[in-house]
């Protein structure tokens, strides 16, 4: 059972950019100056508006359960949906499992189906939920994953989130440090929301963590390894085939707008963000992403959006303005044997000419869920690497420093001092074996072995954040996800220890971290 299941059931800012974008940013400087103050008015109007046929509108990022329970259903072929598009509506989920017929599955995936749809609808069930969450470590972790825990060594946070009508939202306030024995604790809104249902589409303002791909451990553009910027978005409330003739082949599909304001300490100031997918199901077990990020405007740029934003051609001879991304990502999920399995891709270009110039990035990866008398184990092999080549096949011709660094834009694709996709930055590779289980008692645990080399001797100055100087790597992690009863309240403790040969310069030697995170329905 995921945190928001079980918590439920046991409680119940910058310079004006072009006239162009001047409605968009008034929406982020609203939201990145007064991170919180909107959000109980919306609550408020929750609370009105209650409609017990409405659904909080998405399973969000950070529960490697859950995801791994969904994965299951759809290789086991219990429905097929969109899994790479996070965070996934949970109205399609819902209504996929609703109309299953799981009498031939196995016991495991009826398992799964279970424990699905008991989140799923504690999650959009019409009320309020407030929590308190925790978070300290002696170590932060280098390798962060999907289910990646604090960002620094110390984190707290209180929220309060409800449903109802066509409103959902969610006021978090907390604090953080970096180091406590150096940094202060900053200010941190992160996860607070307010969506609005209109239609077919959820129209949403606030500060949400994003997994664009089929990575477990790694997504190259957008992942949640960088704390959330403010930012608005829209996407579809649900990832249903289309009705219409010419477009029912793309099958189950969702696509997304957010445009983000790159806030906090930064070289060039007022620069925006804006990300757009679209991901498409066309085929049983077959998933197919394609993705757009681009940094634009900032201090000493010209701020012409929509002109900038529609010129695709970049590569030396015809350069563009703003900084972009694109990338392109497959997955295939289905049973060999009577056992589930997925294998995916994904590829990260800098650049938009396939042939000639891409400056591409990897990812490719496979899992397999081997059956036990219970609940399946889920293995998976990962590798990742951020040595941008020449173009997607040419493996050694490579371009040091390019991923996610930029010459007109020195902050790069980051955000307060995080990779806005891979973890490890430029000119890294990580190959990653992971295994998890849940057992009969909802309680999870994880086994991850990490191969890093953080930057080479040929990346350039600045061009890496996480070490000042190459460094080669193993980490080895445990981790335990314990769902408790205290006193009435329900409780969720994550544990996890870390041990690793090396460290990210300038640090040296052996290092052992422990993490502990709580979170606490009040």
């Amino acid at each position: 059972m995921g945190i928001g299941s079980f918590l439920r059931s046991a409680t119940v800012a910058g310079a004006p950019i072009a006239r162009t974008a001047a409605l968009a940013q008034v929406a982020l400087a609203a939201i990145a100056l007064t991170p919180i103050s909107l959000v109980p008015i919306s609550l408020a109007a929750i609370a009105l508006a209650a409609d017990p046929a409405q659904a909080s509108p998405w399973a969000e990022v950070g529960d490697n359960q859950l995801r791994s329970d969904i994965e299951l259903l759809a290789a086991a072929g219990v429905f097929d949906d969109v899994t790479t598009h996070w965070p996934l509506p949970w109205r399609s989920i819902l209504a996929g499992l609703s109309n299953a017929d799981l009498s031939r599955q196995p016991p495991a995936v009826q398992a799964a189906a279970e424990r699905v749809l008991r989140e799923g609808r504690a999650a959009t069930a019409p009320g309020f939920l407030a929590t308190a969450s925790a978070d300290a470590t002696n170590s932060a972790a280098t390798v962060y994953g999907f289910d990646g825990m604090g960002r620094g060594q110390g984190q707290a946070q209180l929220s309060l989130e409800g449903n109802g009508g066509i409103f959902s939202g969610r006021a978090a306030l907390g604090a953080i440090t970096g180091n406590f024995r150096g940094d202060s604790f900053k200010l941190m809104p992160d996860g607070s929301y307010l969506s609005l249902r209109l239609g077919g589409a959820l129209v949403y303002a606030g500060y949400l963590d994003h997994w664009w791909g089929p990575g477990q451990i790694s997504a190259l553009s957008l992942s949640n390894n960088a704390r959330p910027m403010p930012q608005i978005g829209i996407e579809r409330a649900g990832t249903e085939a289309s009705s219409w003739p010419i477009l029912r082949w793309l099958g189950p599909w969702q696509v997304e707008l957010m445009l983000g304001y790159l806030d906090g300490p930064r070289i060039q100031p007022d620069t925006y963000y804006n990300a757009a997918r679209f991901t498409f199901h066309p085929v049983r077990g077959l998933e197919i992403g394609v993705s757009r990020t681009e940094e634009f405007c900032g201090q000493g740029h010209a701020c012409v959006p929509l002109r900038d934003y529609f010129h695709f051609a970049n590569n030396p001879s015809n350069p563009n303005a703003t900084n972009d991304q694109s990338t392109l990502d497959i997955k295939y999920a289905n049973t060999l044997g009577g056992v589930p399995f997925q294998a995916y891709m994904q590829l990260m270009n800098e650049d938009y000419t396939l042939v000639a110039h891409s400056g591409t990035s990897h990812l490719f990866g496979a899992s397999i869920f081997v059956p036990t008398a219970a609940n399946p184990v889920k293995l998976t092999a990962e590798y990742t690497n951020s040595i941008a080549t020449l173009h997607p096949f040419a493996f050694g011709d490579d371009m040091f420093g390019f991923s996610y660094t930029n010459y007109s834009y020195p902050d790069g694709m980051r955000y307060r001092g995080r990779t806005l996709g891979f973890s490890l930055d430029d000119d890294s590779t990580l190959l990653s074996l992971q295994g998890s289980w849940t057992d009969p008692g909802g309680r999870f645990y994880e086994l991850s072995f990490h191969h890093a080399a953080i930057g080479t001797s040929r990346t350039p100055a600045g061009a890496n954040i996480v070490s000042t100087a190459p460094v080669l790597m193993n980490v080895g992690a445990a981790r335990v996800g314990l769902p408790l009863m205290l006193g009435g309240q329900g409780i969720r403790l994550d544990l996890e220890g870390r041990l690793s040969d090396d460290q990210p310069r300038p640090h040296h030697g052996f290092a052992a971290g422990v993490e502990a995170a709580i979170k606490i329905g009040l």
